[in-house]
C-alpha cells in the first residue's frame, strides 16, 4: 500500500497547476509575501534603546567589521578611487566612503535591510551618498526575475522611483523566494520583554525598599496613656527633626522616654535573587548576535581556548557581513570609473579582522615552511646516498 506525504489535491486543483506555468507559481509565492514590516523595525528600534546590551553590540560589530579600501590596476583609477572614498560627502554632514558603509551595516543589522543612494553629475559620475531607512521604499518582484523600486510616501501612497539605476540596496539573509531580509534581531523581542519586566520589578523593590523607611512605635503605660497623642507627635517631631539633621551632615540623637520601639520597614523581606535569570536571558541575546561575552563587558567564566573558538566564530560572521557589503560598493566604484572614463572595475580589499589572526596565519605558513624544508633535506640525503 503506498503511503502518501502530502493530501491528494482536487482534480480543479490538479488541473490548474498543470496548466499554470512554472515560472508563473514561483513568481506568485514572491508577490505574495507580506509588505515591508514597518511595525517590525520600530519594534527593532526601541529593542536598541531599551536593552542597551544589544545597542552596544550592534554597535561593536559594526566597528570590528573593520576598513577597505578600492583597488584596481590603473595607477590614475587608483589615485581617483582614493580620493573619492576619503573625501565623498555622506548625507550631507558626513564625509568618506567607510562611514557611507558604517551606516549601511548598522541598518542591515538592526532591520535586515539598508537602502542608500548615489547623486551623480550630468556625466553619470556618482558625487555624494545618502543612506535612509529602508521603509522609503518598496521592491515590487517581476516575472522576468527583475525588480521594480517604488517611492513610498508618508501618505501611504507608491510612486515609481525618478533614477532606480542610483539605488543601493542590500538585505541580509533574506528567506528563499523572499526579497527583504531578515534582522539579527529577530527573536530577542520576547527574551527583550522579560528582562524588562525584571529590571522594572527591581526598581519598584527598590523604590519601596531601598530608600529606608522606619516604624517608630509609642507604647505609653498606664499613667501616660490619656497624654499618647501629644507624646507621639512630640517623638515625631523629634525623630523629623533628626533625619533632616543628617541630610546636612549633623549627627543629631534621638531621645524618648518610655517603651519606644523602631524597626526598619521591610527589614524581614528580603529581595529577590535575579542574578540566574537575568544572565539565562542575556545568555540568549549574546547567542543570538555572535558576540563574546568578553567583549561586552561579561565576566562570565571561560576558558582561555573558549575564547579563542567564541573569536572564531565572530570572525566567520565579519567575513559574512563583508560578503554583503562588498558588491554595494564595487558598484559604487565601478560607477565613479565609468563616469570618469575608466574601462575598469575596482576589487574591495578589507582589512585584517584583527592582529590575532594574522599571527595565526603567519605562524601557520611558518610551520608549513620548515616540514617543506626538512622535507627537501630528507629527499636530498635520500638521492646522495649510495645503492
Amino acid at each position: 500500500m503506498a503511503i502518501r506525504l502530502f493530501p491528494r489535491k482536487s482534480d480543479k486543483t490538479a488541473a490548474l497547476r498543470s496548466t499554470a506555468p512554472r515560472k508563473d507559481s514561483t513568481m506568485q509565492l514572491m508577490r505574495t509575501q507580506p509588505p515591508c514590516p514597518n511595525q517590525e523595525w520600530q519594534l527593532y528600534d526601541a529593542l536598541r534603546y531599551a536593552v542597551p546590551v544589544v545597542d552596544a553590540a550592534l554597535r561593536k560589530i559594526v566597528r570590528l567589521t573593520g576598513g577597505f579600501h578600492l583597488e584596481t590596476d590603473d595607477p590614475a583609477a587608483q589615485k581617483l578611487l582614493d580620493r573619492f572614498a576619503d573625501n565623498v560627502p555622506v548625507n550631507g554632514a558626513g564625509i568618506s566612503l567607510q562611514l557611507f558603509a558604517d551606516q549601511m551595516l548598522d541598518s542591515l543589522l538592526t532591520y535586515g535591510n539598508a537602502v542608500g543612494e548615489m547623486l551623480t553629475d550630468a556625466n553619470g559620475m556618482p558625487h555624494a551618498l545618502l543612506t535612509a531607512h529602508p521603509d522609503v521604499i518598496r521592491i515590487r518582484p517581476q516575472a522576468d526575475g527583475s525588480c521594480v523600486m517604488l517611492r513610498h510616501m508618508q501618505d501611504g501612497s507608491e510612486r515609481p522611483m525618478t533614477a532606480p539605476e542610483r539605488i543601493l540596496f542590500a538585505a541580509l539573509d533574506p528567506p528563499a523566494g523572499a526579497v527583504y531580509g531578515v534582522s539579527v534581531l529577530r527573536g530577542l523581542p520576547a527574551v527583550a520583554d522579560i528582562l524588562l519586566r525584571i529590571y522594572d520589578c527591581i526598581g519598584k523593590n527598590y523604590t519601596r525598599a531601598g530608600n529606608v523607611r522606619y516604624a517608630v512605635t509609642y507604647q505609653p503605660d498606664g499613667n501616660a496613656a490619656a497624654f499618647a497623642k501629644e507624646h507621639a507627635r512630640e517623638i515625631a517631631d523629634a525623630w523629623q527633626d533628626g533625619i533632616r539633621a543628617a541630610e546636612y551632615g549633623e549627627v543629631q540623637d534621638f531621645v524618648a522616654v518610655g517603651n519606644v520601639d523602631i524597626k526598619v520597614i521591610g527589614a524581614e523581606n528580603q529581595l529577590f535573587d535575579t542574578n540566574v535569570p537575568v544572565r539565562q536571558l542575556l545568555e540568549q541575546i549574546v547567542s543570538k548576535l555572535s558576540i563574546p561575552p568578553f567583549l561586552l563587558g561579561f565576566s562570565w567564566a571561560t576558558t582561555e581556548r573558549m575564547s579563542a573558538q567564541q573569536a572564531d566564530i565572530l570572525t566567520s560572521e565579519l567575513d559574512y557581513f563583508r560578503r554583503i557589503l562588498t558588491p554595494v560598493l564595487r558598484r559604487i566604484g565601478g560607477a565613479l570609473l565609468r563616469g570618469a572614463g575608466f574601462d575598469c572595475t575596482p576589487d574591495v580589499v578589507w582589512d585584517t579582522i584583527n592582529l590575532q589572526d594574522e599571527t595565526e596565519l603567519a605562524d601557520a605558513r611558518l610551520k608549513s615552511a620548515q616540514a617543506a624544508a626538512i622535507e627537501q633535506e630528507i629527499a636530498a640525503k635520500d638521492a646522495v646516498q649510495p645503492e
